[in-house]
């Protein structure tokens, strides 16, 4: 899953990219609200961190903005602006939810994922498809009952494809999930990868469709 962090602060901003991509997350950060709009524009995102105190167009701006597009991406506002007042105008504006700084990263992690697990339409935390189960919070992964040992980018693709079942994805659009702007993605990336799903899970867990791209079989 790919997450857009729009933050001004250098420590914070360092911080929880720093934190997100040990959860396997692939991120991009920017830090100010007109290089967000640009971002959101051109690059499609699994959610958005966004802090309202930015430079120049602040974080409300950018919320009506993107919401004014029928943009539907998750958006997590964290800010230090605490009051109800606040909180309110926020969520009006867009957001999807409302971290008050200073935050617990664990529980920012939290946040995200029951983010994620909603826009996918999931109630339960933990995604069963056929014989494969995924557990987010844990990053456990288990075929047939048995556990399954993933590197972080065999992981994510198997999480964008487990996410929305019956979707065929395109070797592009699982590069977009995958990887961030100052990644170089080899030309035969996600082959490899798939190849080596598909090694560990079953040899027809993950479906070529000639042309196309890839589907999980369920």
């Amino acid at each position: 899953m790919r997450i857009l962090v729009v933050e001004d602060d250098e420590m914070i901003g360092e911080s929880v990219v720093d934190f997100l991509e040990s959860e396997d997350y692939a991120v991009d950060w920017v830090t100010d609200g007109q290089s967000a709009i640009l971002a959101l524009r051109t690059t499609p995102f699994s959610l958005v961190i966004l802090d309202l105190g930015l430079p120049g167009l602040d974080g409300l701006q950018v919320l009506r903005e993107v919401r004014s597009r029928n943009d539907a991406t998750p958006i997590l506002v964290t800010t230090a602006r605490d009051t109800v007042d606040d909180r309110v105008q926020g969520l009006d504006s867009g957001a999807d939810d409302y971290l008050i700084k200073p935050y617990d990263l664990d529980e920012l992690s939290a946040r995200i994922r029951a983010l994620l697990r909603r826009s996918a339409g999931r109630a339960d935390p933990v995604i069963t498809r056929g014989l494969l189960t995924i557990a987010p919070a844990t990053r456990e992964v288990a075929y047939d009952g048995k556990p399954v040992i993933l590197s972080s980018k065999e992981y994510a693709l198997l999480t964008a494809l487990a996410e929305r079942p019956g979707v065929v994805w395109s070797r592009n659009q699982l590069e977009e999930k995958l990887y961030n702007w100052d990644n170089t993605v080899g030309s035969n990336a996600i082959e490899v990868h798939i190849h080596h799903l598909r090694k560990k899970l079953a040899d027809n867990a993950i479906k070529t469709v000639r042309g196309v791209g890839y589907i999980l079989e369920t």
